[in-house]
């Protein structure tokens, strides 16, 4: 599992989740609709398919799957009951801020990794209960919610993903030498709190190259090698240029 962050931009408050699985739905609508008049929609006899309105814009909606465990909670003091931890994403799907005099979602940015960091707006929240207490307190939660991503100027959009493949390619030491691994203190029994998603970023240029940093070190299990571990860096060659190298299953 991979851990991300929501950053509300009003107040700088972080929500920490855990992404489960591993993927994020992205979906990309373009500012098309049928072309209508006052109450209907218009056909064309003869067409093949329905007039359109090009209407500019569009809307990118990315859905999450996020796990919430009390098990996972840091602190000292752990809520015994999951929905305080989930509560906040709750909240930010209410129409809790004013923008021109209409109220609307608060702002919040999702942050993961290195290479994420999308504003927008949560429009939908569901959320599935289990590990229930013998007081009826549930302990762990499974979460889907879709965030919308908020309007952006056309080349500001465009600079943002450049700068991002920008970052994703560009390694942070050279080939022959060595990253360390360090711990997040999210430590468990089942994983020893090393982010190798982010030690791939660093060695070779994309957090999606983990894989060929594993395989280089001979490690089967990047969720147990202990902090503090020194991997080395491979060669860049067969590497290719891509964000997508390596990421094969």
């Amino acid at each position: 599992m991979e851990r991300v962050a929501f950053l509300i931009d009003a107040t700088g408050e972080r929500v920490d989740c855990l992404l489960n699985p591993e993927t994020v739905q992205v979906t990309r609508l373009a500012g098309v609709r049928p072309r209508g008049s006052a109450g209907t929609q218009l056909t064309g006899t003869g067409l093949a398919d329905d007039p359109l309105v090009f209407t500019g814009g569009g809307r990118t909606e990315l859905v999450l799957d996020l796990l919430f465990d009390t098990d996972f909670a840091e602190g000292q003091v752990r809520p015994a009951d999951v929905r305080a931890l989930t509560r906040p994403l709750w909240m930010l799907a209410e129409n809790s801020a004013v923008e021109h005099g209409w109220v609307r979602p608060p702002l919040v940015r999702l942050v993961w990794g290195k290479t994420w960091n999308v504003p927008g707006v949560i429009i939908a929240v569901a959320e599935r209960f289990d590990a229930f207490t013998a007081t009826g307190s549930p302990r762990r939660s499974w979460l889907r919610l879709k965030l919308v991503r908020v309007a952006e100027d056309t080349d500001r959009a465009r600079e943002g993903f450049a700068e991002e493949l920008a970052v994703a390619q560009t390694p942070a030491v050279a080939p022959g030498t060595a990253v360390v691994a360090a711990g997040d203190g999210t430590a468990t029994t089942d994983s020893s709190g090393v982010r190798f998603d982010l030690l791939a970023h660093d060695a070779l240029g994309s957090p999606l190259r983990w894989r060929l940093l594993a395989e280089h070190n001979r490690i089967t299990d990047p969720l147990a090698v202990p902090a503090g571990t020194a991997l080395a860096v491979p060669p860049q060659q067969g590497l290719g240029t891509g964000v997508a190298a390596g990421s094969g299953s």
